[in-house]
């Protein structure tokens, strides 16, 4: 007679195997013949688990798993396994009832499982899209913060108009990468990228115009050494 091979998974690190290890114990699985996934969906199939149990299967053992839907939540991934371990002459226990793919109700079965399983997924992704639409609508759930804040958006793209720093002078002045750099100019309205925006805003901080003298004062310092 063959080993008992356990397999159980959650879907994120919150959440807890206990109950499903108590039901592969009840099925008769030993405890150090159980392999976990944490933090991973069906939907997932690389799964370092998952491949540890199909690895762990031999000819005549039998992977047991609480659900369907803790092994695979799609159609094609279900199906694969168990083709794949009916093929090495694994059998595969669904809390305790056999599948027998050359038995046409368990194989039909296996199939509404297996559906079921991929439809509560795009159910719970739909869901989800939803309550996010619905969150940034009310303005409670926002992107990344920008690495500028407005006032230093505007004032970046003053300076540059006056032509007197170059993409490098701003990413230094700014402490910002070139990218940032390039968002923030491409953000800004065509008119304030023309020379008569280059007149000095009284709210520049000082902080940005002790950077941008110190970076002009180097510029000029370069300029007469050379």
């Amino acid at each position: 007679m063959g080993e008992l091979i356990g397999y159980a998974r959650c879907s994120t690190v919150l959440q807890d195997l206990t109950a499903q290890r108590e039901i592969l114990a009840s099925l008769g699985v030993p405890p150090d013949r159980i392999y976990l996934d944490k933090g991973l969906t069906g939907t997932t199939r690389a799964r370092p688990g998952l491949d540890q149990a199909l690895a762990a299967v031999r000819a005549g053992d039998t992977l047991v798993v609480p659900k369907l839907d803790r092994l695979a939540r799609s159609v094609p991934d279900a199906r694969d396994i168990g083709d794949t371990l009916v093929t090495r002459g694994v059998r595969l226990s669904l809390g305790g009832t056999l599948y027998d793919p050359a038995d046409p109700m368990s194989k039909m079965f296996f199939n509404m499982l297996a559906v079921f399983a991929e439809f509560e997924a795009d159910l719970l992704k739909m869901r989800t899209r939803e309550g996010m639409a619905t969150a940034r609508a009310r303005g409670k759930l926002k992107g990344k913060k920008p690495k500028l804040t407005a006032r230093q958006q505007a004032e970046l793209t003053r300076m540059h108009a006056t032509g007197e720093y170059t993409i490098a002078d701003l990413m230094e002045v700014f402490s910002v990468g070139r990218a940032t750099v390039y968002r923030a100019l491409n953000r800004a309205p065509t008119s304030t990228l023309s020379p008569a925006a280059g007149i000095t805003s009284a709210r520049s901080s000082s902080s940005l115009r002790a950077r941008s003298r110190h970076v002009r004062r180097r510029r000029c310092s370069g300029t007469r050494s050379g």
